[in-house]
């Protein structure tokens, strides 16, 4: 089977493994799940919620997302700080496209691929990947139904 089939194939599994990564996710309006894949093996993984020793609510009695709530490629990223691990030419998997602030996260890291299925809401994350040569993938979910 070609390379680039089987890379598919992969990328379609582990995206479909963070979908499922989302769901536990405490956050009413939007849950996201992340994971970080090296070599074929799950470094890291993470979804969007507030920090650790903090309540489980992500959003105030308005229904907004409270400031500290961190997102799924952001906590992520840190369990990597906190492992022997090393992120350096990994791919993250996450359901929606990175914010300008995580993408900065990302190219930290030394993640050299970002593949996602939804739109966040501002693409300037996106773009700031492209510009730091990062190869950004998007799988929609009807594809990822198949």
């Amino acid at each position: 089977m070609d390379f680039f089939i089987k890379q598919r194939i992969l990328d379609k599994r582990y995206l479909q493994m963070a979908m499922l990564w989302a769901e536990n996710s405490y956050c009413k309006r939007k849950r996201v799940g992340a994971l970080i894949v090296k070599d074929k093996m799950i470094i890291s993984d993470g979804y969007n919620g507030t920090p650790s020793g903090f309540e489980n609510n992500c959003e105030d009695e308005n229904g907004l997302t409270k400031s500290y709530v961190l997102h799924a490629e952001a906590n992520a990223i840190t369990k990597i700080a906190c492992s022997n691990n090393s992120s350096k030419n990994a791919t993250l998997y996450i359901t929606t496209s990175p914010c300008i602030e995580c993408s900065k996260l990302i190219i930290q890291a030394g993640i050299n691929r970002v593949v996602y299925s939804e739109v966040y809401s501002l693409m300037n994350g996106i773009f700031l990947l492209k510009k730091a040569d990062i190869e950004v993938i998007k799988i929609d979910k009807i594809e990822l139904e198949k």
